[in-house]
C-alpha cells in the first residue's frame, strides 16, 4: 500500500520529455523540507492506494508517459515495484527523486531523475554522491539553483564528478522566483558545459498550483 498526495493527467513540465502529455503519481511523505518546495502538500498523504489500482489509473489515463514523483518516492519501500508494475505494462516510467537515497533500488530501465539538492535548498548536505557511479545515460541529474552561489556549485559539481562525461542529460533550473531567467541564461552560455537549461512550463502555462 503506497501514500499518495494526487494523481493527475498534465504535460510534463520539465526534463527532456518537457512539452509531452503525462500521467502523474505523486506519491506523499518526503525526507526533505527544502525551504523553495513547491509541493509541501505532498508532506502529508491524501489516501492510499495499491499498485494494481496505481497502474489501472496510468492506463486509464490513455498516455504511455507516467511520473511517479513526490514528496520523495525512495521514502516508500513499495515504490520500486510500482516502477517495475508500470515498466511491466508498457510505460515510459520517469522517477523523480531528491538525490538523498540509493536510485539503484529503482529499475534502470526508468529514467531516474536526481535532483542534486544545492545550498540554496538549505538540504546540501543531505545529497548521497554514490549516485553518481549509478547514473546511466537514460538518466538525468537536475540542479535547481536559487541564486548566483548556486550556480557556482553546480558547475564545481558537474566538474569534479566528471558529470559531463556520463552521457546523461544534465539539467539546470531556476527556482520559480529567485533567479532572472536571462541571468541564468547567460550564466550557462558562458560556462559552455553540457546543461541543458529548462523552465517549469507548467507554471507558465497554468501558475504555482497543485495538479498541473
Amino acid at each position: 500500500m503506497l501514500k499518495i498526495a494526487e494523481t493527475f493527467l498534465s504535460l510534463q513540465g520539465e526534463s527532456t520529455f518537457a512539452g509531452l502529455p503525462c500521467f502523474f503519481i505523486r506519491l506523499a511523505t518526503c525526507n526533505l523540507r527544502c525551504n523553495y518546495c513547491d509541493s509541501i502538500y505532498a508532506w502529508r498523504s491524501s489516501g492510499e492506494a495499491e499498485i494494481p489500482q496505481l497502474v489501472k489509473l496510468a492506463r486509464s489515463s490513455g498516455v504511455k508517459l507516467v511520473e511517479v514523483t513526490g514528496g520523495e518516492p525512495l521514502a516508500q519501500a513499495e515504490t520500486p515495484q510500482l516502477c517495475t508494475a508500470l515498466l511491466e505494462t508498457g510505460f515510459t516510467v520517469l522517477v523523480e527523486t531528491n538525490g538523498s537515497m540509493p536510485i539503484r533500488r529503482i529499475d534502470d530501465r526508468c529514467h531516474r531523475i536526481v535532483d542534486r539538492k544545492l545550498p540554496g535548498s538549505g538540504m546540501a548536505e543531505f545529497h548521497l554522491d554514490a549516485n553518481y557511479a549509478d547514473l546511466t545515460p537514460r538518466d538525468e541529474v537536475k540542479f535547481v539553483v536559487s541564486d548566483e552561489k548556486d550556480v557556482d556549485f553546480a558547475f564545481a559539481e558537474i566538474k569534479k564528478f566528471h558529470l559531463d562525461e556520463i552521457g546523461c542529460p544534465l539539467l539546470i533550473s531556476p527556482v520559480w522566483g529567485r533567479i532572472a531567467f536571462d541571468a541564468l541564461a547567460q550564466r550557462v552560455i558562458e560556462s559552455k558545459l553540457p546543461l541543458r537549461m529548462q523552465l517549469q512550463m507548467h507554471k507558465i502555462i497554468w501558475g504555482d498550483v497543485p495538479g498541473v
